[in-house]
C-alpha cells in the first residue's frame, strides 16, 4: 500500500511539473476582431462559441468515482486542450439529474413563462413553493421584518400571507382559560411546552393548506426558538415534496431598540389594558424564560444541509448559508432593506404639462404656467413641513430618553414651567434644527414636466438626482394619443386594457406593461429602503400608482385603479407597525396645500 501510495504521488508531481513547464511556454489566447471572424465566415458569431481561440471539451457521461492519479491526468488533459476523462462532468443532485433539469423556481410575474409539457406537469410545483419559517427571542424586531417581507413579496406580485402562532395562542387563551402569564413560557413547565408545540404545529397546517390553494410565500411567525421546534416543523414541511423551507432568525444586541421594544409590547395584545409596572415585569420575565432554552440557528442548520439567512440588529450585519432557490435569493439579497429609521418620504406627480392640458398619454411636454407654479409652491411647502417634522422627531427623542431613565414615569403630566423645561426646549430647537439640516435627496424622472417640477429646489440645500427608471409607462406606438381616440380607433385594444391593466402591455417598440415598471422600479425600491435620509419623489401616474401600492400595500387589484391626481403630494412616515399617510392637495387660489382627510380612492 505504501509503495502504491509513492507511486500515486511521484506520477502526480510529475505531471504537474510537466503542466507548470508547458503553461510556461503556451501563448495566451488570442482574440479575434470583426475582421478575422469576417475573413472565416463568422460574422454572426454564435452566441455559444467564444470570441477567442480553444479547444473543444468532450461530453461524456458519468462514471464511477476516480483515482486520485486519473484526476491528475484529467486536469493535465483538460489545460492541454485533450478531451477529459468521463468524470469531469457533475452531478445536478443525487438522483443523477443533469443539465436538462428545469428550473421551475425561476418566476417572475410578468417577465417570465415556464413552457410546461404533459411530462412536467408532475414536477411543476418544485421549487415554487416557499415558507419562511422565523426564528428569534421576543422583542427582537421579528413583527418589523416579516411585515417587510410580505410587503415587498406581494408588491413584486408573489402572493405572501403571515400566520402569526401568538394571535392562535391568544384566541386558545379566551376559549380555554389558560394562564400565560411569564410562567407559561417557562421551558420547564412541560404542560405549556407541549401546548406552545401543538400551536405550532396548527399553525404550519393552516398554512400548507393555503399553500396548496395557489399561495406562494407563506411565513410562520413564531419564536421558534430551539432546534426541537425547528425540527418539528421541518419534519412536518418536508412531508411536502414542492415546499421549500428557508429559516429567518432575527437577533437585536443593541440594548437601547430592545428597551424601546419592550416599551412597544406593553400596549400590544397580551399586555393592553394592564398595569404598565406588572406588564413590564412579567414581560421581562418571559424573554430571561426564553433565553434559558434559546439555541441559535447554525450549526444544526448546517449539519442538515437546511438554508438559512441571519439577521443582526434589523439587517446592519447578514449571515446566508446555503441559498437556493429564486424566492430564497430574492429576500436574501434584499433582506438589507430593513432600516427603521423615522424619516418623511413625499411622492408626488409632477406638476400640469402641456399635454396634460389636451389629454395626450406619454410624449415630454414641458410644464403649464399652473404646473410651473405647482412646482415653486412644492419648494416652500417641503422646506415646511421639513421644519416641522424635525421638531416633532426631537420632541419625541428627548421624552424616549428621559423615560429610558424612568421607564414608568408619565411623561404627560402638566406643570408649571421650569428652569429644566426651559433646557429641554432649547435642547429640543437644537436637536430640530440638527436633523432638518441634514440631508434630504430629491429624485426625478428624466422626462421634462417631471425635472422641471424640481427646479425650485436649491441644489446647495438638496440632493436632486433624474433617474430614468421612475419615466412614465411607456405607451408604445400609442404615445401621444388621448384616451378617447386609442378607444374610438382601437376599441378591442383599448377594452383589454381596461379588463386587465396589470398585464396589458401597449403595443409597439418599447411598450411596457404595470409588472413591466414593477420590474423596472424594483432597484428603487431597494434603494429608498436603504436610505436613511428623507426624500421627494416626483414622477408620473403609473410609477407613483406601483410606489403607493408598495408603501401602504395596496393590493393587486387596486393598484392599477387608484386615483393619484397631479398637484396632490402624499407624506409618508415609516413606522414599526406601518407607514403613516398624510396627502396634501396643492389650492392654486391660496397657493399653498391642504390636508385631504379622505384617503386616495379608486377610479
Amino acid at each position: 500500500m505504501e509503495n502504491n501510495s509513492s507511486n500515486d504521488k511521484s506520477s502526480i508531481n510529475r505531471l504537474f511539473s510537466k503542466y507548470n513547464r508547458n503553461r510556461r511556454n503556451r501563448p495566451l489566447p488570442v482574440l479575434k476582431t470583426d475582421k478575422d471572424l469576417e475573413a472565416e465566415g463568422l460574422a454572426r458569431l454564435s452566441i455559444d462559441l467564444p470570441n477567442f481561440q480553444v479547444t473543444d471539451e468532450a461530453d461524456h457521461p458519468l462514471t464511477s468515482s476516480p483515482s486520485t492519479s486519473e484526476i491528475a491526468h484529467a486536469f493535465v488533459s483538460r489545460t492541454e486542450g485533450a478531451p477529459a476523462p468521463a468524470f469531469h462532468r457533475p452531478k445536478l443532485d443525487e438522483h443523477g439529474g443533469f443539465a436538462n433539469r428545469h428550473s421551475i423556481g425561476f418566476d417572475v410575474p410578468g417577465a417570465v413563462h415556464t413552457i410546461v409539457t404533459p411530462k412536467l406537469k408532475t414536477e411543476r410545483q418544485i421549487d415554487s413553493k416557499l415558507v419562511v419559517v422565523m426564528v428569534g427571542l421576543p422583542a427582537r424586531g421579528k413583527s418589523y421584518i416579516v411585515k417587510k417581507l410580505r410587503r415587498y413579496l406581494n408588491w413584486l406580485q408573489y402572493e405572501t400571507k403571515v400566520f402569526n402562532v401568538g394571535n392562535l395562542r391568544r384566541v386558545n387563551k379566551a376559549s380555554q382559560q389558560l394562564d400565560q402569564s411569564a410562567n407559561f413560557f417557562d421551558p420547564d413547565n412541560k404542560d405549556g411546552n407541549k401546548i406552545r408545540d401543538e400551536l405550532a404545529i396548527m399553525v404550519l397546517d393552516q398554512l400548507i393548506d393555503w399553500l396548496r390553494t395557489g399561495g406562494r410565500v407563506a411565513i410562520h411567525d413564531a419564536t421558534n426558538s430551539t432546534i426541537q421546534r425547528r425540527k418539528l416543523l421541518i419534519d412536518r414541511l418536508q412531508q411536502e415534496p414542492d415546499i421549500k423551507v428557508l429559516i429567518l432568525e432575527s437577533v437585536c444586541t443593541d440594548k437601547t431598540v430592545l428597551e424601546r421594544n419592550f416599551r412597544l409590547k406593553l400596549s400590544g395584545p397580551d399586555y393592553k389594558d394592564k398595569d404598565p409596572a406588572k406588564a413590564l415585569s412579567d414581560f421581562r420575565h418571559r424573554v430571561a424564560n426564553y433565553e434559558r432554552a434559546y439555541e441559535p440557528v447554525g450549526d444544526w442548520e448546517e449539519d442538515h444541509d437546511i438554508q438559512y439567512c441571519k439577521l443582526v440588529n434589523v439587517g446592519k450585519k447578514v449571515i446566508a448559508y446555503n441559498i437556493s432557490g429564486y424566492l430564497s435569493g430574492q429576500y436574501s439579497l434584499d433582506s438589507l432593506l430593513l432600516l427603521s429609521l423615522e424619516r418623511q418620504i413625499f411622492v408626488t406627480r409632477h406638476g400640469e404639462s402641456e399635454d396634460n392640458i389636451t389629454g395626450r398619454i406619454g410624449g415630454d411636454a414641458p410644464l403649464s404656467a399652473k404646473g410651473r407654479k405647482f412646482s415653486k409652491a412644492l419648494a416652500r411647502f417641503v422646506k415646511e413641513r421639513r421644519i416641522a417634522f424635525a421638531l416633532d422627531l426631537a420632541r419625541r427623542k428627548i421624552r424616549e430618553e428621559k423615560e429610558s431613565k424612568d421607564p414608568l414615569k408619565d411623561s404627560d403630566d402638566e406643570e408649571q414651567v421650569t428652569e429644566q423645561e426651559h433646557k429641554e426646549e432649547k435642547k429640543v430647537r437644537a436637536t430640530a434644527e440638527a436633523i432638518s439640516n441634514s440631508q434630504f435627496t430629491i429624485w426625478t424622472s428624466m422626462l421634462k414636466r417631471s425635472m422641471e417640477t424640481a427646479q425650485s429646489f436649491d441644489p446647495d440645500e438638496y440632493d436632486i438626482k433624474h433617474i430614468r427608471f421612475l419615466n412614465e409607462i411607456n405607451s408604445g406606438s400609442r404615445e401621444g394619443m388621448t384616451y378617447e381616440e386609442i378607444k374610438s380607433q382601437f376599441p378591442t385594444e383599448f377594452q383589454a386594457r381596461q379588463d386587465n391593466k396589470l398585464y396589458y402591455r401597449y403595443p409597439g417598440m418599447g411598450g411596457e406593461s404595470y409588472l413591466d415598471v414593477i420590474h423596472r422600479l424594483q432597484s428603487m425600491i431597494i434603494e429608498l429602503e436603504r436610505m436613511n435620509q428623507s426624500c421627494l419623489i416626483v414622477t408620473h401616474r403609473v410609477v407613483l400608482r406601483i410606489l403607493l401600492g408598495y408603501l401602504l400595500e395596496w393590493s393587486q387589484t387596486q393598484m392599477p385603479h387608484m386615483l393619484v391626481p397631479i398637484h396632490t403630494v402624499y407624506e409618508l412616515r415609516p413606522k414599526p407597525y406601518g407607514v403613516e399617510l398624510t396627502s396634501w392637495c396643492y389650492d392654486e387660489e391660496a397657493d399653498d396645500f391642504k390636508e385631504l382627510k379622505e384617503d386616495a380612492h379608486q377610479e
